[in-house]
Order: C-alpha cells, then sequence, then structure tokens
C-alpha cells in the first residue's frame, strides 16, 4: 500500500520537486488509504542511558512498524541506506522504504531496508 501511495503521488507531481513537497503529499495519500501515519517523528538517541535529542527525525512512519525515508537526490548511495538502518534501529522498527522521487520511474528509485535486529 505504501509503495502504491507513493507511485500515486509521483504520478502526479513528476520528480524535480524538493523531498518536503513529496513528503507532505506522500503523507496525505497514506491517510486517504487509512494507513496510521506520523510524519517528522523525533528519535532520540540513547547515551549511556540517557536520552538525547540529536536531531534524528523519521520523514514518516506507517502504522508504527515502517519507517520511509523520502530523498530526492540524482542517485541513492550507501550513506542513504545507512541514515535508514540507523533510523530502523533507533526507533526499534523492522522495516524501512527508501524512496528516491527524483526518478523518471518510480519504481526504480525504491530500496526496502529490513533490520535483522536480534530482541
Amino acid at each position: 500500500m505504501i509503495i502504491g501511495a507513493a507511485i500515486e503521488v509521483h504520478k502526479a507531481l513528476g520528480p524535480g520537486l524538493l523531498e518536503s513537497a513529496y513528503e507532505v503529499a506522500l503523507r496525505k495519500e497514506l491517510l486517504l488509504r487509512n494507513l496510521e501515519v506520523k510524519q517528522q517523528l523525533v528519535l532520540p538517541v540513547v547515551y549511556k542511558g540517557e536520552k538525547c535529542d540529536a536531531g534524528y527525525r523519521i520523514d514518516i512512519t506507517v502504522n508504527d512498524k515502517v519507517v520511509v525515508e523520502i530523498k530526492a537526490v540524482e542517485a541513492l548511495n550507501d550513506v542513504h541506506l545507512s541514515q535508514v538502518l540507523t533510523c530502523l534501529k533507533l526507533s526499534g522498527c523492522r522495516l524501512g522504504l527508501l524512496i528516491n522521487f527524483n526518478v523518471t520511474k518510480l519504481t526504480k528509485g525504491i530500496k526496502r531496508v529490513v533490520n535483522r535486529f536480534e530482541e
């Protein structure tokens, strides 16, 4: 459902906009699909038992299970994947979607990321 919503947004807006435009539109599209959506969720870093606001934010979470990181870049690279993995670890979620809207066909800009942490 998330990928379908992202494709709908990409069809409507196309490539070339700022990440914030895609984030707002994707949030609206996910809500229209009756999903629970949180946007710009603050992620504290826990260091030596103390929560620290280090400025980490998740673009979107869906149903408190899936982290969605939105990009509008020329190409995804390893640091983008690392960012999603960090968000997954800090949030406790296992599944993330890294979506780059700056592509001609959105399916070429989607990476599924799984955190295989042990509970």
